[in-house]
């Protein structure tokens, strides 16, 4: 905990940078998932109490998995597979774009409580980031219309969104970061690269499409067809509660 809160003093700019990033990916969430509930004539708070226990119930269980991660075999071993979004990704279908968002940050947030960062917030900031690039798209769609066909599309639109931009991300801005973090050549990181997969000789660009895209579109399918699977018989058992709320709300305004 200790040493945490060194490196929140240390890189002070960069944490405050980071939260500010956060404000703005949860303000576009809200304002989407706003935007859906007047389509579709839904009233009433964003948050509840049950709400928050469940995002709270979901970001952990994404922590926990977040913490099992591997390598895979073609991209050098900083990079790694996690299926930390398959929880958040079902938490979003179920309350919305601004839950999923809160799950990611809080996830992050678990994660550096538990673990510390060992990147100076680098990787809890690109992992947040590409996160939400699959998760906020992919629950805005659903929001707005809520049919099996609709969450086919929406987890296709997040998984292509999270391929190109997590790619491009890597490109523009986490290996020049990491590069400068470790004081590390940034051939040397590419060089790790094409030593484990060939097709990444040529430079950043061929790093990115050989090691980067791969991970994240396993990642995007992988997540969307588990959350194909099981959401909609989670549905009922997760919305239970909330539906039971809504029932009685619309009682209370008939009286």
């Amino acid at each position: 905990m200790n040493e945490l809160f060194q490196n929140v003093a240390e890189n002070a700019m960069y944490v405050l940078s980071f939260f500010m990033i956060i404000m703005l990916v949860f303000i576009a969430a809200l304002l989407l998932e706003k935007a859906a509930g007047k389509k579709n004539g839904v009233t009433g708070p964003v948050f509840t109490t049950r709400k928050l226990a469940m995002i709270g119930m979901f970001s952990a269980i994404a922590m926990i998995l977040h913490l099992f991660d591997f390598p895979l075999p073609f991209a050098p071993g900083f990079y790694k597979l996690d299926f930390s979004e398959l929880p958040i990704l079902v938490g979003a279908f179920a309350f919305g774009p601004a839950a999923g968002v809160m799950m990611e940050f809080i996830k992050i947030l678990l994660k550096l409580f538990i673990k510390g960062t060992s990147t100076a917030f680098v990787g809890d900031l690109a992992n947040f980031v590409i996160g939400c690039s699959f998760i906020l798209p992919a629950s805005a769609i659903y929001a707005f219309h809520k049919s099996r066909k609709t969450a086919i599309a929406a987890c296709a639109v997040g998984t292509a969104i999270l391929t190109v931009f997590g790619t491009a991300f890597n490109a523009v801005y986490l290996l020049p970061a990491f590069s400068r973090l470790y004081g590390m050549p940034l051939d040397s990181l590419l060089e790790m690269g094409s030593a484990v997969n060939p097709l990444a000789e040529g430079g950043i660009i061929s790093f990115v499409v050989a090691c980067v895209a791969p991970l994240n579109l396993i990642k995007g399918a992988g997540v969307s067809l588990v959350t194909l699977l099981i959401y909609k018989p989670l549905s009922p058992i997760i919305k239970a509660g909330q539906d039971a709320a809504g029932t009685r709300r619309i009682a209370e305004r008939l009286q």
